[in-house]
């Protein structure tokens, strides 16, 4: 029930983005704080920035602090000159060379799809690439950083103000501030004030049937919490940006708050970006809301779609009580998840002691395993390439880059996953149909068909047959990944089929892993 009802938000939030008069879509970084170039994309009205401690989160979080002009702002509010002083070593790029710090920006607004560069040379200066009249649009704006220490100097600093004075202004919170906090926090309160005296303020809390109590006397979570009601409940329409968003709060309240955030984006047409270190936040937003920022052996710092689950969960703390397979796609992916259908009960495992997934870019590979040796996660996995990969030196860049013998095998033949699982097809045993939720002969006449029809495309053979997976699977009301499943079990089950010698290798991984 609780995953059905936030894939319903998810899918709530991303049908109202096109309805929302500004929109953020995207931006790009270059010669800042030694980003070379650095684009993000925001495809989700609440994204995710994840990565290790020096991977320009809160870098990229304060470039988009300069998207807008900020209305009743300074002139050196939410500017590149006040984010990014003028540092002239600033503009020496991880490659060595040296130029410009540029952000550029890709937006929706009422007035159409806009686009806007700052640039620094000498200074910082707006560009619009030419288009006559553009001016930089207007949106309300607030940039959150929990610097919860702060906070306690600040209110430990003014024991009086607590006490009645006619110096001193006091701001009750309004009914929708009391009423975000109050859905994070475990006790109600009365009243929530904040008292303000020459420039300085501090929040006082009174609970129902309780104490009264100021803000140095609050926990660092209760503190957030009721910071970040008091700034956010009245951004309608704006863009809210929140440095380590789980700061200071107990990992249950981590998706409380992450769901929060929003129901509030959805009712009031906000766009959220957070960065996070926290797994609890990363699965609280659809994975096209996830952006994982890495700094490579070069110190170059790129951008990375969601991970599949099962690198997600090594460098975020929940893989080290499982084997991890990954490989090259969802074919491949269905394979393994075939050969584990045999090998997982043969050995007496438990299934989630297996974790399989995929990297659609294969290239990307290598990256991965760096990153993963970094997090000291790469004993845990394990690297399955398609046939068509024996003749390249993916596997040697793979196990390079991973500084150890990490395992690297090979799905069958020499070809892709999608031929290999088309050819199999063809001789699939008649007792496996049912398997395949189809009568003794049915999809034989459906391939003939798709045969047919492709057969004469001039595409790469692995293409086609990706094409006509594709059919055949929706001809018989399956997935590709089950389909090829069901093919890989019923060859695994079978001793002379070509995929022996990976049912081996992964049994005696299995047995190594368990024994260690």
């Amino acid at each position: 029930m609780v995953e059905k009802g936030k894939q319903k938000l998810w899918d709530s939030l991303q049908g109202r983005k096109a309805h929302m008069p500004h929109f953020l879509h995207g931006m790009r970084i270059q010669g800042i704080r030694g980003i070379d170039d650095l684009r993000l994309a925001f495809e989700y009205p609440v994204s995710v920035l994840a990565g290790g401690n020096a991977c320009g989160k809160s870098t990229a979080l304060l470039a988009a602090a300069c998207a807008y002009k900020v209305p009743g702002a300074g002139v050196r509010d939410y500017v590149p000159s006040t984010f990014f002083p003028d540092d002239r070593s600033e503009a020496v790029r991880p490659s060595g060379e040296r130029g410009g710090s540029v952000i550029e920006f890709d937006y929706s607004t009422p007035e159409g799809r806009l686009s806007m560069q700052w640039r620094r040379s000498k200074s910082w200066s707006r560009s619009f690439f030419g288009r006559r009249g553009a001016s930089q649009p207007e949106r309300r704006l607030h940039c959150e950083t929990f610097d919860t220490q702060g906070y306690l100097f600040k209110a430990s600093g003014f024991p009086g103000m607590a006490r009645t004075s006619s110096q001193q202004t006091r701001s009750p919170f309004t009914a929708s501030q009391l009423n975000f906090a109050q859905q994070m926090l475990p006790f109600r309160y009365s009243e929530v004030v904040e008292l303000s005296r020459s420039g300085r303020n501090m929040l006082v809390a009174t609970q129902e049937h309780g104490p009264s109590y100021p803000e140095s006397q609050m926990s660092s979570g209760e503190r957030a919490i009721l910071r970040l009601a008091q700034k956010i409940a009245h951004l309608d329409g704006g863009l809210l940006l929140i440095d380590q968003v789980e700061a200071g709060l107990h990992p249950w309240a981590h998706g409380s708050l992450m769901l929060l955030l929003q129901q509030l984006a959805m009712r009031k047409d906000l766009q959220i970006i957070v960065t996070t270190h926290s797994p609890v936040v990363l699965n609280s937003v659809p994975p096209h809301g996830r952006t994982f920022l890495e700094r490579d052996a070069t110190g170059r710092i790129a951008a990375s779609p969601a991970y599949r689950d099962v690198v997600q969960n090594a460098l975020y703390g929940r893989a080290s009580d499982a084997l991890n397979v990954l490989c090259e796609d969802e074919v491949s992916e269905g394979i393994l998840q075939g050969v584990c259908d045999i090998l997982i009960p043969r050995q007496g495992m438990r299934q989630e002691a297996v974790r399989i997934g995929c990297d659609p870019d294969a290239g990307e590979l290598p990256t991965r395993a760096t990153t993963l040796r970094m997090f000291g996660q790469i004993h845990n996995f394990v690297f399955v390439l398609d046939g068509d990969k024996r003749d390249d030196d993916l596997k040697s860049r793979i196990q390079a880059q991973s500084k150890m013998d990490v395992p690297v095998f090979f799905l069958p033949g020499r070809d892709s996953a999608e031929v290999w699982t088309w050819n199999r097809l063809r001789g699939i045993p008649t007792e496996q149909a049912n398997d395949l939720g189809i009568s003794s002969g049915e999809h034989i006449q459906q391939m003939e068909r798709l045969d047919t029809i492709y057969d004469v495309a001039a595409d790469a053979p692995a293409v086609i047959a990706e094409f006509k997976l594709n059919g055949l699977a929706e001809t018989l009301g399956r997935n590709v990944r089950d389909l090829c499943r069901a093919v890989a079990r019923a060859e695994a089950a079978r001793k002379e089929s070509d995929i022996q010698p990976l049912v081996e290798q992964l049994e005696g991984i299995f047995l190594q892993w368990r024994s260690e």
